[in-house]
């Protein structure tokens, strides 16, 4: 079985696996590895792992074996049962103390349910997100431990060696408790959801309403990259709208317009109508990847259906382009603060004590939506550790009231224009409802209490009390139990 000679060890040698395994050895940590598949094991020493002090195992056996206790054992493999398998496979060969960690994109209910069975054996279990790609693994990423809190003192100095770095503050701190890692990673990926569907209707009103070029909207895009707008998203989409195909046009209009998901933006909208939280923006985002599935029948529904009789006329072209820049700008923040909305209100219904700021330092470097603007957030949460919602920091209220401008005037035109734009109408129509202290939810309640019974509070009593009116004059005084819907 060899000695017990591994800081770390790590399981799945995909890419994501053998970067992040790299990236460890670059920090001087000696990691042991194994694979289902136990030949890339050896092809993993061979090639990409050769010269350094990367260990093999060819069982999981040896793999434990060649541990130092407490072993420190990760999966890096395809969320769903595979972890279930591997935690089954692992136990038998662990100690009490050891810790195993779920680095893949699981459900944070499964995390929670493994939290406590592993803990059930005497061992430590932690679900962590991961974020920034392959490049990401293997440079810094951005990671979001939660599970057994008394494992955190023994993979704190590993993870946040290698994680990224942020004004020289590693991009990873302990989350919480149970599955609060990976659902953290979840509302991470439903903002990034968010995020990338903004800059296409960026793109798009770029395009079909002010008729710029591709070479013009990348340099309009490399150009935010420069503002408020610094980040990931907007740096690497300004490279793509600049790159051409063989034949000399844009890559971009060789590219299905056909969008493809893997959940985890459905995971956030879920889990915000449990919480009822009104996370709108990701929701649309979601639909929206949705609708753009329906090719065949969006391409035989454009010859029936009936836009826009006349072109709208954007005026000046300049000012329209900032305010299409503002539109993005003023749809982030929103987007933002209802991911945190979210993130409160799972807190309450977890029992989790979520580090707010934290998680925008964890997010701020390494991964897929890191942005300039995080830095933003976290002051926002340390400067007011109670505040509400974004939107009623004073940074953000002033640079949403700077914008909001520009914002209605690009989301009009959309409309106008009959270009789809559901993120920031979303965005907009979620700002005006949050801002609105009468909204007509009184004809609501109205209805329901006239087909249901189902009874209202009025304005000139206390909050609290019920009431219920016969409002046919045939109906009796019978009313229903009171419940959310």
């Amino acid at each position: 079985m060899g000695e017990a000679v591994g800081d770390f060890g790590l399981i799945g040698l995909a890419v994501m696996g053998q970067n992040l395994v790299l990236n460890m050895n670059d920090h001087g940590f000696t990691v042991v590895v194994f694979n289902r598949t136990v030949s890339k094991v050896d092809a993993f020493l061979d090639n990409e792992a050769k010269g350094t002090q990367v260990v093999g195992a060819h069982s999981i056996a040896e793999f434990c074996a060649k541990l130092k206790r407490p072993r420190r054992c990760m999966l890096l493999v395809k969320a769903g049962s595979a972890v279930d398998d591997f935690i089954e496979l692992l136990l038998p060969h662990l100690e009490q103390g050891d810790v195993i960690i779920d680095g893949g994109n699981s459900n944070y209910n499964d995390s929670e349910r493994r939290t406590k069975y592993v803990e059930s054996k005497g061992l430590l279990f932690v679900g962590t997100g991961v974020s920034g790609g392959e490049e990401g693994a293997r440079y810094g990423p951005s990671l979001m431990p939660g599970g057994s809190a008394a494992a955190w003192p023994t993979i704190q100095s590993i993870f946040q060696s290698v994680a990224a770095k942020s004004d020289d503050e590693p991009c990873c701190d302990w989350v919480g408790d149970g599955g609060a890692g990976h659902y953290v990673k979840m509302v991470h990926n439903g903002i990034e959801y968010g995020d990338m569907q903004l800059i296409c209707e960026a793109y798009s009103l770029l395009k079909n309403v002010a008729g710029c070029s591709h070479e013009e909207i990348a340099s309009i895009f490399a150009e935010w990259n420069k503002t408020e707008l610094d980040s990931y998203l907007i740096e690497i989409t300004a490279n793509i709208l600049a790159h051409k195909d063989e034949d000399g046009s844009p890559m971009v209009d060789k590219i299905l317009d056909k969008a493809g998901q893997k959940g985890t933006g459905k995971w956030t909208v879920e889990s915000s109508l449990d919480n009822a939280v009104p996370v709108t923006l990701i929701a649309e985002a979601v639909f929206a990847r949705q609708l753009s599935a329906m090719k065949d029948e969006r391409v035989a529904a454009s010859s029936q259906l009936a836009g826009p009789k006349a072109a709208y006329k954007i005026g000046n072209k300049d000012e329209y382009i900032e305010s299409v820049r503002q539109a993005l700008y003023a749809s982030k923040i929103c987007s933002y603060a209802q991911g945190y909305m979210l993130l409160r209100e799972a807190a309450k219904e977890y029992s989790w004590k979520l580090n707010l700021p934290a998680i925008a330092l964890m997010w701020r470097g390494g991964c897929i939506i890191r942005s300039k603007f995080l830095a933003n957030i976290r002051d926002a949460f340390t400067n007011k550790p109670d505040l509400l919602n974004l939107l009623l920091d004073d940074f953000f209220k002033q640079a949403v009231d700077k914008a909001q401008s520009g914002w209605r005037e690009a989301v009009a035109s959309a409309a106008y224009s009959g270009v789809p734009v559901p993120a920031f109408s979303t965005a907009l129509s979620f700002y005006d409802g949050y801002r609105t202290a009468v909204l007509p939810a009184n004809i609501l309640q109205a209805q329901r209490d006239y087909f249901g019974a189902h009874m209202y509070e009025r304005t000139d009593k206390p909050r609290g009390e019920w009431f219920h009116t016969n409002w046919t004059g045939t109906g009796g005084n019978i009313t229903s139990s009171t419940y959310n819907a």
